[in-house]
């Protein structure tokens, strides 16, 4: 990660410094020298000034515009593409913003309690999966990266249902582990997507046993994608989260976020009906993406979308 130069903090105290080093190290995709070391300072430091930080680099980052800013500008673009000039400018630079909050958000989410946690989050339709749970029946959730998925995942853990997911793995190792750990402390069962055990079947067997199975589902990291239009272009988003409703027949229900002040809300959109066959599992998927396309038009500034998505933009071999 490159140092983030110019940026203006406050003098004369470790432990803000600590937090800038950790806003530093999020908004490059968390080194592990930066990120370790403001991970305690961020918890420590008082809430307003925590963000403040935080809000600040990311002023900072989207003043620099580096590739995934420019990146997050291109996707924004096609989410938006009514947008242009200032105001494409705007959402980019408010995009940033809501990226930042997420890393705070999610360096302090050990801290809060499980009443804060629940007390801060508001949801939509939440019995689309709280009626399949409280049956005894694995619910597989498809969410793109938008607000705080982490939030989300603790919030359900808080309020009684527990979850498996599936993490990147990370470089260097020792990072990885430290967001393994950080997330098992909020509940959640985390599997790596590469160099473990095959995922597919140990999701399989937690949904099939009632349990909760959310997957980041917007990006494509496997190379066989579906291919979906997403916000009216196309795109390759995971065929993962519909093979897995339907071969443990687990409801499907796709799940976007967005931040309301300083809450969360989690939008919880009717399951999609299982369909058989290749084109089967292409339908179930463009439902999700359908899901996904209404939220990311009505909360743009909440996508936190930096890498290649659209078919345009991926190399011509994909």
């Amino acid at each position: 990660m490159s140092r983030q130069r110019g940026l203006s903090m406050p003098r004369g105290l470790p432990l803000r410094r600590g937090v800038a080093r950790a806003a530093q190290a999020a908004a490059g995709q968390a080194t592990m020298l930066g990120y370790l070391s403001g991970w305690r300072a961020v918890r420590l430091l008082p809430e307003k000034q925590a963000y403040a930080v935080f809000e600040r680099l990311a002023d900072e980052v989207y003043r620099r515009r580096g590739a995934g800013v420019l990146r997050l500008r291109a996707n924004l673009h096609r989410v938006r593409p009514d947008l242009d000039g200032p105001d494409l400018e705007e959402l980019t630079h408010t995009a940033v913003r809501s990226y930042l909050r997420y890393w705070c958000d999610s360096f302090r989410l050990p801290t809060w309690s499980v009443e804060d946690v629940v007390r801060r989050t508001r949801t939509v339709g939440e019995h689309h999966v709280r009626d399949a749970h409280a049956q005894g029946r694995g619910v597989v959730v498809p969410l793109p990266h938008m607000a705080n998925w982490d939030w989300a995942g603790a919030w359900a853990c808080a309020t009684g249902m527990p979850l498996a997911t599936v993490a990147e793995r990370l470089r260097p190792e020792r990072l990885y582990d430290e967001f393994v750990a950080y997330r098992s402390t909020l509940g959640m069962e985390i599997l790596p997507l590469t160099g473990g055990e095959a995922t597919l079947p140990r999701l399989e067997e937690w949904a099939r046993a009632g349990g909760l199975v959310c997957l980041l589902a917007d990006r494509d990291l496997s190379r066989t994608g579906v291919g979906v239009r997403l916000c009216g272009a196309p795109a390759r988003i995971p065929r993962g989260p519909a093979l897995l409703a339907r071969r443990t027949g687990a409801p499907l229900v796709p799940v976007t976020l967005h931040y309301e002040g300083r809450d969360l809300t989690i939008t919880f959109h009717p399951p999609v009906p299982h369909a058989d066959g290749a084109d089967g599992l292409v339908q179930m998927t463009q439902a999700v993406a359908d899901a996904f396309s209404g939220a990311l038009r009505e909360h743009p500034e909440d996508w936190h979308m930096m890498q290649k998505v659209f078919v345009e933009d991926l190399p011509a071999a994909r």
